[in-house]
């Protein structure tokens, strides 16, 4: 401000005998200095919104997946092989040149570590077994004695109550304070389908001079727990019939142990291939027993492994060296 201005704000200060006035009027003089200082400030920040300049973005950060038509590939090529490959059908075989047979129960440990395949998070063996299932693609059987010779069909209603059960749990409102039982659905999740089941049959052809074996069922094995998570005991869920199955599991990649994650390897090939661990717990007898009603403990192994010698031995011993 100009001392010119102040002198003459000292005069009219002077020329008032009221103090009140005399407050007045400097917080009048007051607030006039306040505004012409802030007012240049207020009009540099404020500027028109039409002379903004504004950018478009480029046209890569518009363009969507969708609207390209092409989604992010995980690989260096779109796998397809898999998908479109075919199974071959079994030999015929007549049953006059079938001269010796015997049927095996065989159980797969998926925590063995030749077994970690069936296992395997991103696409474990029972959720590909599930699904086909749950969606009517792959038929099942129950696990009565009529299902286990795949004679009785469960209906998809029946798969979808084994794979998932329903519970009731009991909420409490937190504004009223009361009690309300809810119905849940519980999946059945596949970290506890531990083993699984297979039903095979061993046999001599004398067409071919060979022993061949033919599975014919698979069963995964649930455990079942109390109400406090106690195991109790594991029951099959269902039997699936192989020989309808090998169509779907040649289209499912099995992730090799060799860590060649290239290797076109699928279920059929694996089980085609005998690339599994098991052990014996059931041979047909005229008692029709399993093992572990007439041995237990380490006896059970045992018998397990007695009875696959057998079945080398026999096709050994027809041979003369």
């Amino acid at each position: 401000m100009p001392v010119e201005d102040l002198f003459k704000l000292l005069n009219t200060f002077s020329s008032l005998n009221n103090p009140l006035r005399v407050m007045q009027t400097f917080m009048k003089w007051t607030c006039l200095c306040l505004a012409l200082f802030l007012l240049p400030g207020t009009a540099l920040l404020a500027q028109n919104p039409e002379e903004i300049e504004t950018t478009d973005p480029t046209p890569s950060e518009e363009i969507t997946v969708e609207e390209n038509g092409e989604t992010p590939l995980d690989d260096v090529v779109k796998k397809e092989i898999m998908l479109e490959r075919r199974v071959l059908a079994y030999q015929p075989v007549r049953e006059s040149d079938i001269f010796w047979e015997k049927r095996v129960w065989r159980v797969i440990d998926v925590r063995e570590k030749m077994n970690l395949p069936f296992a395997y998070p991103e696409e474990p063996f029972f959720k590909i077994l599930s699904d086909a299932a749950s969606k009517g693609d792959l038929p099942v059987y129950t696990t009565d004695e009529d299902g286990a010779k795949f004679k009785k069909r469960m209906s998809t209603d029946d798969v979808l109550s084994q794979l998932s059960k329903t519970d009731t749990v009991v909420t409490f409102d937190p504004e009223t304070y009361e009690e309300k039982v809810a119905i849940v659905r519980n999946d059945v999740n596949w970290e506890n389908v531990k083993r699984f089941r297979i039903k095979e049959v061993w046999y001599f052809d004398k067409e071919t001079s060979q022993l061949n074996v033919r599975i014919l069922g698979i069963a995964p094995m649930i455990d079942v727990t109390d109400n406090e998570g106690n195991f109790r005991f594991e029951k099959p869920m269902f039997w699936v019939y192989y020989p309808q199955a090998r169509e779907m599991f040649a289209r499912h990649r099995v992730f090799t142990l060799g860590g060649n994650t290239n290797a076109t390897i699928s279920w059929e090939d694996m089980f085609e291939m005998r690339y599994f661990a098991s052990y014996i717990y059931k041979e047909s007898n005229v008692y029709d027993r399993k093992i572990d009603d007439y041995v237990q403990g380490v006896d059970m192994l045992m018998e397990s492994e007695r009875i696959k010698n057998d079945i080398f031995n026999f096709e050994h011993d027809l041979w003369q060296y």
